[in-house]
């Protein structure tokens, strides 16, 4: 890799861990924690590739972008922001940023990322912004549009690729996913939020309901809820309405359709519920929203969230306590969001005091419907394991690997006839090794030197272990 990089990012450890890599890899670096001054370098020609942060002491990131370009047409930027938002992606693309990578990033991807910016180069020709984008609203919306688990990631990426493409949008996914909150935000997010906006549901999908709806929308967007679910008049009518923007003398000035539906609309047409030539007309982009399960990442940032807007909006101030944190993690949430959203209300009216205890978090997980988190036992004490010839419960119950496998089997009988979310191998490493890393801790005093020891593992090892997974180290005396 050869290039000159300028980073600009307000925490010390990861320039110093971006200046490092980069400077092995060939490159010359400049940080700093200033967007001035990374201005003032762009000003001095300096630079072939430019890393950001968004939030910055002095300023916004990707609000520099338009600038930079407007100075260096030739200058790639890679943004980087713990505003894990689609807000924050849908604005990275508006910018013509290189790239946007989600914290904590991973660093062999960025590195690539910035090998590539370095062998792209941008020809001088590139297009400049006339002008600095607008600034998109801040929206409250009815399910939060957060997440850093890669599928969300991609989910931002997608919507952010499209969102003023002259194309209709299908969006799938399972009940209670945000699939109405991804489909308003192809509207307010977009360049027809200043027009009208209709919603047509299966219950008012008649034929002057429809003819209000494309009237109210005019240039705007007609969100369509669940057209399976609509009777085959109705649908016959939604495709007359399709047909009629479509071949309309004012085709430039139609409303876009964006349509919700099950997570298999294949599945529907092949048993007649959805007619297929509605199908074809609606899915010129097909964008699926993922179960909570597969991104269980988001879960505890997602409840911190969804916590901190019931207090904005009256309800007493709760936070989460580590203990109901672990349980709420671990709940499969069938669910999805929608009932995260509802047990977080809850708990805010409940909860006795500010902090949700374990045994409150218990509760409210017994109260929701669908299969409930299996409950892990606790593991035995250390000294007791180096008697075993094998690593057992120290209950009666056999092996741990026996456990884990009925546990296993039970997450996978969960899912029916469906196989479990891709990432699998990663998610189960996760379960194992965080309770393993803490036990072990806390059986050590907190002493990392011989917590590595009794893992067999490297110091360096261990603390990347620790950093990776958020595990607070506590150095205490071990209670015998």
């Amino acid at each position: 890799m050869d290039g000159t990089v300028l980073i600009a990012d307000d925490d010390r450890t990861i320039r110093t861990v971006l200046t490092q890599a980069l400077t092995r890899a060939g490159c010359r670096v400049h940080a700093t924690g200033s967007l001035a001054q990374l201005s003032k370098w762009v000003e001095e020609g300096r630079g072939d590739l430019i890393i950001t942060d968004v939030m910055m002491p002095d300023g916004n990131g990707i609000d520099r972008i338009p600038a930079i370009r407007q100075a260096r047409p030739d200058l790639p930027v890679i943004v980087i922001s713990a505003q894990n938002t689609i807000v924050t992606a849908i604005r990275a693309t508006e910018a013509e940023a290189f790239e946007y990578l989600p914290k904590p990033f991973d660093l062999p991807d960025l590195m690539a990322k910035a090998n590539q910016a370095l062998s792209r180069r941008p020809r001088k020709s590139d297009p400049v912004p006339d002008a600095i984008p607008a600034a998109r609203p801040a929206a409250d919306p009815a399910m939060p549009l957060i997440g850093h688990a890669p599928a969300m990631q991609a989910l931002f990426r997608m919507v952010a690729r499209v969102l003023n493409a002259d194309l209709p949008v299908l969006i799938a996914g399972e009940p209670g996913v945000g699939k109405t909150t991804i489909a308003r935000s192809f509207h307010d997010l977009s360049d027809r939020r200043d027009q009208g906006l209709a919603i047509l549901t299966s219950a008012d999908a008649g034929e002057d309901a429809i003819a209000r709806a494309a009237d109210k929308a005019r240039s705007g967007t007609i969100i369509i809820e669940n057209p399976a679910g609509f009777d085959p008049a109705a649908q016959a009518r939604l495709i007359g309405l399709i047909e009629s923007l479509e071949g309309g003398p004012d085709r430039a000035m139609a409303p876009r359709i964006v349509a919700t539906t099950g997570p298999d609309p294949q599945a529907d047409v092949a048993a007649g519920r959805l007619r297929s030539d509605l199908y074809y007309r609606l899915a010129g982009v097909t964008v699926t929203v993922p179960p909570l399960r597969s991104r269980v990442d988001d879960i505890l940032p997602l409840a911190g969230h969804l916590l901190a807007r019931a207090a904005a909006q009256g309800l007493p101030d709760r936070t989460l306590g580590d203990d109901a944190a672990s349980l709420l993690r671990a709940h499969p949430f069938p669910g999805n969001v929608r009932e995260l959203e509802n047990m977080m209300r809850r708990l805010a009216l409940t909860a006795s005091g500010t902090a949700i205890t374990a045994p409150e978090m218990r509760e409210a997980l017994s109260q929701q419907g669908g299969p409930r988190a299996p409950v892990v036992p606790m593991p035995m004490p250390v000294a007791q394991v180096a008697q075993e010839p094998a690593l057992g419960l120290g209950n009666g119950n056999g092996p741990l690997s026996d456990s884990v496998e009925a546990h296993l089997q039970r997450y996978f009988d969960l899912h029916g006839d469906s196989l479990p979310p891709p990432g699998l191998y990663d998610r189960i490493l996760r379960e194992i090794e965080r309770p393993l890393l803490q036990v072990a801790l806390d059986a050590t005093g907190g002493n990392q030197l011989r917590c590595a020891d009794l893992l067999g593992i490297n110091r360096n090892t261990l603390r990347k272990k620790l950093t990776d997974l958020n595990i607070e180290v506590t150095r205490r005396r071990k209670l015998m």
